[in-house]
């Protein structure tokens, strides 16, 4: 993969590529918080789903999300943090947001967040392949 010299780009990158990052990772992290208050229905909707263990995978999710959100948002381990989250909202998005299964009243609101998903899981690849994504250390 060619590398990108840091010091050689404009000064808005230098600035905006941080700032973005931060700005999906703490996507991951709100999300993440919120789902401890609404636990139960987390594991309710993990079981549903068909999934095993449900009520510990939901723990899992949250320490999951929160952390690597945390990670993303910090720079630290950009590439493998926004790989991993990538991964997860793929999974996530297959599962939850089934547009093409939805009944006419859930419809667009699956199609909704599904296609925001797909940007989402775009701009985890986009740092997960930068070779810039981790810093001037890069």
């Amino acid at each position: 993969m060619k590398s990108i010299n840091v010091a050689a780009m404009p000064e808005f990158s230098r600035v905006g590529v941080p700032i973005g990052r931060a700005l999906l990772g703490a996507l991951f992290v709100i999300s993440g918080l919120l789902k401890i208050g609404r636990y139960a229905g987390v594991a309710a909707g993990l079981q549903n789903a068909g999934l095993p263990m449900a009520e510990a995978l939901a723990a899992a999710v949250i320490v999951f999300e929160v952390l690597a959100g945390l990670a993303l948002a910090l720079g630290w381990r950009t590439r493998l943090s926004a790989a991993l989250l990538a991964l997860f909202v793929v999974m996530a998005t297959l599962l939850f947001h089934r547009f093409w299964a939805a009944d006419a009243a859930a419809y667009g609101n699956q199609l909704n967040h599904f296609l925001k998903n797909v940007a989402l899981t775009g701009a985890l690849l986009m740092l997960a392949c930068a070779d810039a994504a981790d810093g001037p250390t890069a």
